[in-house]
């Protein structure tokens, strides 16, 4: 595994991030315990989730499982960068009560709390703000951050979905009163979805925020899908089969996949691999939902895409400054 720093600070993290998105709603606990073992035993230190993550009435439950690995000791918490969030409405399911989400300094309060018992530790490394919070002033946020780090409960904040106005607004307020501010940005960024490059990711640079992005293979269009469509038979569905219906998305698609399979290369790590190859990005959260997800993501680190690789996907997937056909998805 390879390392970088995450951001401007001092942390070391892995250039894969381990999603866990799936733990519980489509992965049960034991393969997600699993999941987790490989992965750290393959060097992927930084674990990111949510205490929304789990849903509906199971909000809450893939924290949990992150919990009772962490309880099986050996050294599963002293090993991982911890990463979790903060925004979404942890209130009972089907019940309406203030307080229960955004980022007031209350609810950041009790949303910690909450998330320490879930994780069973007492400290959570990367504390993200899930959304942004119209409705409460940064000078109210930081300093709760503030004493949520006095407290030892968290280390570094981060926040996610920002747009680059809000990341500049977020450390100028910060750096007033003398705070470190955000150190990442988790933001939706992909060979299909450029768009970050336009704000978010030159903010996150100019307050060296390291950007870990979600959504790498964007929903699994780039993940091969037209070939296992001629393959195996196996449809697209959801979000993939919406877009593929799209002529000009599929054209695009398929485009990618004939470059690839033109250099011998698997579509899923090649997505990932060109991340890497992007100015700011520590690295792709990859959410597995089996081992051999994870095998393959882990192949991406060492892959080396070359000049004519990259001027192919260039071509095909344009940059935000080509014209606005390019962003047909």
């Amino acid at each position: 595994m390879k390392y970088t720093q995450l951001g401007r600070t001092g942390l070391k993290v892995s250039r894969l991030v381990l999603g866990t998105m799936n733990f519980g709603p489509q992965t049960g606990e034991s393969e997600s315990h699993a999941i987790m073992d490989s992965a750290l035993d393959a060097g992927i230190n930084l674990f990111d989730t949510a205490n929304v993550y789990g849903w509906g009435e199971n909000k809450g439950r893939t924290e949990e499982i992150l919990g009772t690995w962490f309880a099986q000791g050996g050294r599963r918490r002293e090993k991982t960068v911890l990463a979790t969030k903060v925004y979404a409405s942890m209130a009972p399911e089907g019940e309406t009560w203030p307080n229960y989400d955004r980022l007031s300094a209350l609810n950041i309060r009790r949303a910690v709390d909450a998330s320490l018992q879930r994780l069973q530790t007492d400290y959570i490394d990367l504390y993200q703000f899930h959304h942004i919070d119209r409705h409460t002033p940064f000078e109210e946020i930081w300093q709760a951050v503030e004493v949520l780090i006095q407290q030892g409960k968290i280390l570094y904040a981060g926040s996610s979905n920002f747009p680059g106005w809000k990341i500049a607004q977020a450390n100028e307020t910060a750096a007033r009163s003398g705070r470190l501010g955000l150190v990442s940005e988790q933001c939706l960024y992909n060979l299909a979805e450029r768009r970050a490059e336009m704000e978010v990711i030159p903010a996150a640079q100019e307050y060296g925020l390291g950007v870990i992005p979600w959504s790498p293979l964007h929903g699994g269009l780039l993940g091969g899908v037209i070939k296992k469509e001629t393959e195996g038979g196996r449809r697209a569905s959801g979000r993939s089969a919406e877009a593929l219906a799209n002529s000009t998305v599929r054209a695009q698609v398929q485009a990618y996949e004939d470059l690839l399979d033109k250099h011998g290369l698997a579509p899923g790590e090649v997505g990932l691999a060109w991340l890497l190859t992007r100015p700011g990005v520590t690295g792709p959260i990859v959410g597995p939902r089996t081992q051999e997800q994870l095998d393959g993501a882990l192949r991406a680190v060492e892959l080396e895409l070359g000049e004519e690789v990259l001027t192919g996907l260039d071509e095909i997937f344009p940059g935000p400054g080509a014209s606005p056909e390019a962003f047909a998805w």
